[in-house]
């Protein structure tokens, strides 16, 4: 079939390849200069099925209300005129129960593990040079009391295969030397050492090239104005440069997938949470980390990327805007100086602000809703490059008639 990709982030491209791997001509419509250039550019770049815990859970209520107070909160609601944020939040609360977040959590698990089986593959088939770490995340703690909270939290996890490993102190500091100013401040860690770390906009753009090459079109600078619908099934799309027709048609547009949604008539409860990087080249510093870490006191995100760190922090709600100010980056900032004070060019950092299409339940949407050719893929939250490639796969099973490699219960749309 001719199929057409609506979205060149990273989900979209890997939907493209998986695609062009079955035998289809495949479309890719972006609107931007570049694949990757929009929420797939400045994430923390976390390969992380360790990480796969949702935010709607029992705590996320009151650390909400907390945040129309308090300023320094990683998880900030912002009051708003838009109804949808009312409505998303409803049914983000509905889901905030131990019952739902439990098994959200093990969904969650279940197509982020399968999805890094995926990337292997991948990898392994294709030269993609993309500042790949495969040595393991540390999920650090500031406290014995923290830290034993979160072993407890993560041997939910590891019933699911979740492989972990509880370092103390000195573990921590002689698996990560850059830690060794700030030996004091870390209790403990759980170190999974099958998560990893990459740059997603470079591991985008290289798997966008191998398309082209073999054949796939990338339209970038191609901006969707429309959806034609008629007889129950998608008969075009419409963009600034034309008309662009194919036999199926894959919705992979993260935060702005609800936008074109409702235009067809389908409700997809997809709300932009925005979040935060700096990009910050290690230059002449003698002891930049070596491995991914999430600071869980902080929940601040380190990665390191070749000669750059990539550090992230905050979810807000604050709509579909991406702006930003110094202030904005200014604790994330000095949370990662005291971790590694020799760790990077702190003064040429880059700030960036996106948007990561959330769900309520954390889960992405697949399959077809009320028309015949239109596949959804989208909704991927906050981890996002984690459940990528297996979404991409997926998405090309139910295409093309295929049962998914793994149970579809509770992941269907």
């Amino acid at each position: 079939m001719r199929i057409i990709v609506l979205g060149g982030g990273v989900v979209g491209v890997t939907t493209a390849y998986q695609l062009q791997k079955d035998g289809h001509d495949v479309v890719l419509l972006e609107r931007h200069a570049e694949v990757a250039d929009e929420t797939s550019w400045g994430n923390a770049g976390m390969i992380a099925p360790g990480h796969s815990f949702v935010w709607s859970s029992p705590k996320a209520p009151m650390t909400l209300l907390k945040s129309l107070v308090l300023k320094d909160q990683a998880l900030r609601f912002r009051l708003s005129a838009d109804p949808r944020l009312y409505s998303w939040s409803w049914r983000f609360l509905m889901e905030c129960t131990h019952a739902k977040a439990r098994r959200n959590t093990l969904l969650k698990h279940r197509l982020a593990a399968y999805s890094q089986a995926v990337l292997q593959e991948v990898i392994g088939a294709e030269e993609l040079a993309y500042d790949r770490n495969d040595e393991g995340i540390l999920y650090f703690h500031r406290s014995q009391q923290a830290l034993d909270v979160g072993v407890a939290n993560m041997r939910l996890l590891e019933s699911d295969g979740q492989l972990i490993k509880v370092l103390d102190r000195d573990a921590v500091v002689a698996m990560e030397p850059a830690f060794a100013h700030a030996r004091d401040k870390i209790a403990g860690a759980i170190w999974c050492p099958t998560d990893e770390t990459g740059d997603p906009a470079k591991f985008t753009r290289a798997l966008a090239a191998i398309v082209a090459r073999r054949g796939g079109e990338i339209r970038t600078g191609t901006a969707i104005t429309g959806v034609e619908v008629a007889g129950g099934t998608v008969t075009g799309i419409a963009t600034e440069r034309g008309r662009v027709t194919g036999d199926a048609y894959v919705l992979a547009m993260g935060s702005a997938s609800a936008g074109l949604a409702r235009t067809i008539g389908i409700d997809l409860p997809i709300y932009p949470i925005k979040g935060y990087s700096l990009t910050i080249p290690i230059g002449n510093q003698p002891r930049p980390p070596s491995l991914g870490c999430v600071d869980e006191h902080n929940l601040v995100a380190i990665s390191r990327f070749g000669d750059r760190i990539r550090v992230t922090a905050t979810a807000e709600f604050a709509g579909y805007d991406t702006s930003h100010k110094p202030a904005d980056f200014a604790f994330m900032k000095r949370v990662t100086q005291e971790l590694y004070p020799e760790g990077a060019d702190y003064e040429r950092a880059e700030m960036w602000a996106g948007l990561r299409p959330m769900t309520p339940t954390n889960l992405p949407f697949f399959g077809r809703r009320q028309l015949a050719n239109l596949y959804l893929n989208t909704g991927h939250g906050h981890i996002g490059w984690t459940m990528s490639h297996g979404s991409a796969r997926i998405t090309a099973d139910l295409i093309a008639g295929r049962t998914p490699a793994i149970p579809m219960d509770g992941l269907a749309a």
